[in-house]
């Protein structure tokens, strides 16, 4: 299968972007622990792209990313990765819906794909009495990642021209996207 150079630009900028939101929670700016959650935006940023522009992001290159990103955190590996492939696969299959509608449905699905994503993996590890942080922490990580979203999708839209193909769009060799 030929692809354009739009798609492994594509997927160079998300390796790229998924890297430095792997690293830099990992420096060691402070080291006492934070009282409070903050926002995955690394999932927000997956998010996005598998809605806006699934064509650039295949299932293999995002399940790469968590699985590192599970191995580095720290978390249960594969879990979080598997449950992540699932919303972006979940979210590729409605893209073609997502690209007629308004923002509002846009945010909607991917709110779905986040609560879904984070209470799934807060009931599996439950199941296995693995230790998690608090119901709270994780309720309002899921909140703030849903809250950011709408910035996330505008950044990456003016800084990384991550848009929704227009319905009839193709790429460079005719393909529909």
């Amino acid at each position: 299968m030929t692809e354009g150079r739009g798609a492994w630009s594509g997927r160079i900028t998300y390796l790229l972007l998924a890297f430095v939101l792997i690293a830099a929670p990992l420096l060691p700016l402070n080291m006492v622990p934070r009282p409070y959650a903050t926002p995955d935006i690394l999932l927000a940023v997956t998010a996005a792209w598998a809605a806006r522009r699934p064509d650039t992001l295949p299932a293999p290159v995002a399940a790469a990313v968590f699985l590192l990103a599970d191995f580095l955190f720290q978390r249960p590996p594969g879990l979080y990765a598997g449950l992540v492939l699932v919303m972006t696969e979940w979210l590729r299959r409605r893209s073609l819906r997502l690209r007629k509608g308004f923002f509002l449905g846009e945010w909607m699905a991917v709110g779905a794909g986040i609560a879904a994503v984070g209470l799934v993996n807060r009931l599996v590890l439950a199941v296995v009495m693995t230790p998690q942080a608090p119901l709270g922490l994780t309720l309002i990580q899921v909140i703030l990642t849903l809250a950011l979203y709408p910035a996330i999708a505008g950044l990456a839209h003016v800084a990384l021209g991550l848009r929704r193909p227009a319905q009839g769009e193709v790429d460079a060799l005719g393909h529909r996207l």
